[in-house]
């Protein structure tokens, strides 16, 4: 496979915005808050059940591609496989209102939970009343329920599954309760099982090569390295076969998450990750649909293929079923109902049997040019809360950033073994934007409480799991330090103990968004042991000691939520979680600028 692009290295993530122009650009039904990556259905009805989704680009067409009528209302697009941060999903909110409620269908990531969680939450806060309810998708059966239990099985292309037939009822108008009970009945009978011949290429990051005589089963969608890796590398009928009996065979007390009787009607997706011809694709449907027939008396009713979730240019596939019959039961609907659904002419350009919005519907956003509409930015208060000494302060900051960035090779080196290669390059994206606010001179009130207003929506733009961490803990402890000096009444230099305090409730906080703990090889292992020395000791130099020795200490943790979970057991090794080591590096920065 070709690691050679048209854009540069340092492109990457320029390649978003360009590909949501161009697609808004041909689709004039389509329109772009370009800096928050959002892309809106411009006929979105708000009387009706919003339906938003979003995640990491490079999936593409998922999830721009599915937004029209009769489809999703919204979508928010991350960095290429990195979640979309809080503000761009309550900014994909803002351009499809509902008065019915919202329901965020995403993929079931770590970093895709806490952002549209959150979000969801800020919406219910604002207090209009309506209902926000995140569906996660969790078709994957690559990993078994023991070692899936508590982060829950990852989404696979088999949402769209859930996503066409949900959007088709909410486009019917049906009430939000029966959307939610829909979308939860034909998710928990979607089963989908990948399988590749290779990694994908993101451009500007190390690549990982497979040995040519390996094929990959259960691969994901973001590099992961699969559940097996078989070598020699075997004929393409074992393949489909292993395949099959991973998603089909329900005594397997593991991985039977979906029966399958004779007369149930069923759906069947061939999805090419995005790097296989159609011919060779065209293949394996083929290859797919009789192995059905003779080994599982299963004949579909329904057989979509193509690109539906891509991988960039991973020559890879995945198969995806979904019980029509055991969805219906299990939402008091009917098979016929459901498969009607199915069929729904829809608006959205990426979906087979395409047809153009109605001339007689009139745009609910009105006023915007060519289908774009200007982001907004949020200001930071100017409320002084506290006073320390500027150049302290930026010195402190500047250190924890310029550490961060010379640990981004090794953090991506780990991340590539044990993830999908991002988190160094997004620590060194934060860190860079960060300093350019240093730069603008963000520092200079020597405040904590207005620098870390002034940062949060660099914070928010670094997306994934650990941004989403970050944003978290950050608007916690900025928030906990208000209250704290609030109560003292007037401004304050901030002593160690209000920082001690203020930490701990905002790890505290933090620990209701998300179920990782010590002991999970995430940055959580260096978060709460940091914590709990500051607080015990009242010592920052102990607390980066105490941080170092559990970053090392993660070397040796088996990965029990987040991505890493997903990587087969021949591929592990013995490297820090680099989350936990990037946190690491910045709070090293930070003591040695004390």
């Amino acid at each position: 496979m070709s690691t050679k692009h048209y854009f540069s290295e340092a492109a990457a993530n320029s390649l978003v915005p360009r590909a949501l122009r161009s697609l808004v650009t041909a689709n004039p039904h389509l329109i772009l808050n370009e800096p928050e990556r959002v892309v809106a259905n411009q006929y979105h009805d708000p009387a009706k059940v919003a339906i938003i989704s979003g995640g990491g680009s490079g999936h593409e067409p998922s999830w721009s591609g599915f937004v029209g009528e009769g489809l999703l209302s919204a979508v928010a697009c991350g960095d290429i496989f990195a979640s979309p941060s809080t503000k761009q999903i309550l900014a994909a909110k803002k351009l499809a209102p509902s008065t019915k409620g919202t329901i965020f269908l995403i993929t079931n990531y770590t970093g895709d939970r806490l952002h549209f969680g959150l979000a969801a939450e800020k919406a219910k806060a604002e207090g209009s009343g309506e209902d926000y309810l995140v569906l996660p998708a969790t078709d994957d059966v690559s990993i078994g329920r023991s070692r899936s239990e508590r982060v829950g099985r990852r989404g696979m292309p088999g949402h769209v599954f859930t996503m066409k037939i949900l959007c088709a009822a909410a486009a019917e108008d049906w009430s939000f309760e029966q959307c939610v009970n829909l979308g939860r009945a034909v998710n928990d009978n979607t089963v989908s099982i990948g399988s590749s011949l290779e990694h994908c290429h993101v451009p500007g990051r190390q690549y990982q090569k497979i040995a040519d005589d390996i094929c990959v089963i259960g691969a994901g969608i973001h590099n992961e390295p699969g559940q097996q890796l078989v070598s020699p590398f075997p004929a393409v009928e074992s393949v489909i076969e292993s395949c099959l009996k991973l998603l089909c065979d329900h005594s397997d007390p593991e991985r039977g998450f979906c029966k399958f009787a004779q007369d149930d009607e069923t759906l069947l997706l061939v999805n090419n990750y995005g790097g296989l011809s159609n011919l060779e694709l065209g293949a394996l449907v083929d290859e797919v649909q009789q192995q059905l027939a003779s080994t599982w008396s299963i004949k579909p009713v329904r057989c979509l293929s193509g690109s539906f979730e891509t991988s960039l240019n991973a020559p890879g596939f995945s198969v995806s079923l979904c019980n029509l019959s055991a969805s219906a039961r299990l939402c008091d609907s009917t098979t016929a109902t459901l498969l009607e659904l199915f069929d729904r002419p829809t608006a959205a350009v990426s979906w087979p049997n395409l047809v153009r919005p109605s001339q007689k519907l009139v745009p609910s956003n009105k006023g915007r040019q060519n289908g774009h509409t200007n982001g907004e930015t949020s200001v930071a208060t100017t409320k002084q809360y506290d006073s320390m000494d500027p150049s302290l302060l930026e010195r402190c900051i500047r250190s924890a950033c310029e550490k961060a960035i010379l640990a981004e090779p090794k953090l991506t080196e780990w991340d590539m073994i044990m993830g999908d290669g991002d988190c160094g390059e997004a620590v060194k994206g934060l860190c860079e934007s960060v300093i350019r606010k240093l730069d603008e001179g963000v520092a200079a009130p020597g405040s904590v409480v207005s620098f870390l207003e002034a940062i949060t929506d660099t914070v928010d733009d670094m997306g994934g799991t650990l941004g989403a961490i970050f944003g978290i803990l950050l608007t916690a402890l900025n928030n906990a330090l208000k209250r704290q000096l609030a109560d003292q009444g007037g401004v304050k230099d901030i002593t160690a103990e209000i920082y001690v305090e203020a930490l701990h409730i905002a790890v505290e906080s933090l620990k209701t968004c998300t179920t990782a703990r010590e002991g999970d090889r995430t940055v959580m292992d260096v978060l709460l042991p940091f914590s709990d020395e500051f607080v015990r000791t009242k010592s920052f130099e102990a607390a980066v000691v105490k941080a170092k020795e559990r970053a090392e200490a993660t070397r040796y943790l088996r990965p029990k939520l987040g991505r890493a979970l997903y990587v087969g057991e021949a591929s592990e090794q013995q490297v820090p979680d680099p989350g936990s080591w990037a946190l690491y590096e910045i709070l090293r920065g930070m003591a040695g600028s004390l």
